[in-house]
């Protein structure tokens, strides 16, 4: 029986009013909303979805309206001077899915109605930058203090429409339109903060708009949102009676923005609600602009789990520009790992955050790669199957008849399937889609990708070669003649040495020859 008394799970509650007064669960955001407004005035945040971006800009409503009886217990409430209430106009595209940029306009033109209505000020100026530019300046006027604009969502008419790129572009345009109103109005405005899930070029969307701070990679805010270690211990200590600790950091930690690392809030809060480990936050939707780019950019899937890029690539994102890197990221399907110096560039590592995202992704991948469907939830049964058995025999056809069930014209109507680390790809994604422990190494060469899995107490040491390219039985030769088994000797556990071959003639494989090493105490 749990010890704890319990409180509500705030599923879905992104209005903080409703939160403090209901009895839910709160992970105090409240001192980050203070020192974004001690230390300036612009600011920019790049978040994925359902991280509680929303939740936090109305934390920073309530607190410039003086809503002080809220942040009773928090740090807002002992650090804030309750005296600068401020005029708040809060704009936010995420309802709804507009088609065009005349649909944009108007929802626009509704919101900032609704903004006057709340503030009692009446416009009478008749273009969007006109109306906005009015609205913010009789909102100074009115209350005597400068208005703070909170501006959630600001990317999603675009993302809405992004494989369009005519239509993402007239939104990109009808936004620019609105947002440039924030540079001439900088005398009436005293703070401004906009989220999103991507990041757009300033000089695409926020021109002339330069002292626009971004701190989605700033180290003392990569907290801002999600839940901590700290947080799970303490604020959901309750919740957390009867579940594998380990297994929560395990499934749902590890995203990271160059600073402390945190928990997606809609995983633990499904979790904490169902008590059961499952997919939540990927199974909310997958971008179809994310498959196309995976189609087209034919990743080679080890990588992915430590991709090497740049800070400025994967802050680069606009339409018709959409570099993979910066998608993955961006989007939350893959985070920060570490950075390394070389000279005085920066390059940035990759990996993906933790075991729901690497096996929803690697099962997307699958289906995305091969064009089965759902093929690989069967055969990732029989590989299971067969790797708790050691029944190598068994392994082989199961890739075997996974091969054969990808239709001949997705070979030669679709460029993906004609290089090298294809094959290799498809055999790594299906281990990291089930959640076994994969590591990739000696990926210089895409065509000859080693592999090691560890899953029961035991080692398995892959090397994949192409028949056409080397001589037969030379994949299990060089994990032999390489002494790959020699680092893993002290785990004292069996270790098995596997040698893959395919055929790009045949499209599958051909060998797979193993040795085992007993390798026990």
């Amino acid at each position: 029986m749990n010890p704890l008394p319990r409180k509500k799970l705030p599923i879905g509650i992104q209005t903080f009013s409703t939160l403090r007064e209901g009895g839910y669960y709160y992970a105090d955001k409240s001192g980050y909303a203070v020192d974004l407004y001690e230390r300036g005035r612009y600011y920019f945040l790049s978040r994925p979805r359902r991280f509680g971006k929303s939740l936090f800009l109305d934390t920073l409503k309530d607190l410039f309206e003086g809503r002080k009886e809220l942040f009773e217990g928090l740090q807002g409430e002992k650090r804030w001077d309750w005296g600068k209430n401020h005029p708040v106009i809060w704009i936010s595209l995420g309802g709804g899915i507009l088609k065009s940029k005349e649909e944009l306009n108007e929802r626009i033109g509704e919101i900032l109605q609704d903004n006057q209505e709340r503030l009692g000020i009446c416009c009478t100026r008749t273009s969007i930058g006109g109306k906005f530019e009015e609205l913010i300046m009789k909102a100074h006027k009115k209350m005597g203090k400068p208005a703070v604009v909170l501006i959630d969502e600001y990317d999603k008419p675009i993302l809405d429409n992004i494989t369009d790129r005519e239509i993402a572009t007239d939104m990109r345009e009808g936004l620019k339109n609105l947002y440039s109103v924030l540079k001439g109005a900088d005398a009436h405005l005293r703070f401004t903060f906009i989220t999103g899930v991507s990041k757009f070029s300033k000089v695409s969307l926020f021109s002339g708009l330069n002292h626009l701070q971004d701190i989605t990679l700033d180290e003392r805010y990569s907290a801002i949102c999600g839940y901590t270690n700290a947080d799970v211990d303490s604020v959901f200590a309750p919740e957390l009676f009867g579940l594998d600790r380990e297994k929560i950091r395990q499934w749902y930690n590890g995203y990271n923005w160059l600073g402390e690392g945190v928990y997606n809030p809609f995983d633990l809060l499904l979790l904490f609600d169902k008590r059961q480990f499952a997919n939540y936050w990927f199974e909310t939707g997958t971008p179809t602009f994310l498959i196309e780019v995976i189609q087209e950019r034919k990743p080679f899937t080890p990588e992915l789990d430590q991709l090497v890029t740049t800070e400025g690539l994967i802050s680069t994102f606009d339409v018709g520009n959409i570099p993979m890197e910066a998608l993955l990221f961006q989007a939350g399907y893959l985070t920060i790992d570490r950075i390394e110096y070389i000279m005085e560039m920066r390059e940035v590592i990759l990996r993906y955050p933790n075991q729901e995202v690497r096996m929803s992704m690697n099962a997307l991948l699958l289906q995305t790669l091969t064009n089965t469907g759902a093929q690989y939830v069967h055969n990732v049964k029989k590989l299971y199957n067969a790797m708790l058995k050691n029944d190598f025999d068994a392994l082989k056809l199961a890739f075997q008849q996974f091969f054969s069930s990808i239709p001949y014209n997705w070979y030669t109507q679709n460029p993906i399937a004609q290089y090298e680390g294809y094959y290799a790809s498809i055999f790594y994604s299906h281990f990291a889609a089930l959640g076994m422990d994969v590591h990739a190494e000696d990926v210089t060469n895409h065509g000859r990708m080693d592999m090691v899995v560890f899953f029961n107490g035991q080692v398995y040491i892959f090397e994949f070669k192409v028949e056409e390219l080397t001589p037969k039985g030379k994949a299990l030769a060089q994990i032999k003649e390489r002494n790959y088994a020699d680092k893993y000797r002290n785990r004292n556990e069996p270790i098995h040495l596997i040698g893959v071959e395919f055929s790009k003639v045949n499209r599958n494989i051909i060998a797979l020859d193993v040795e085992t090493i007993p390798n026990t105490p």
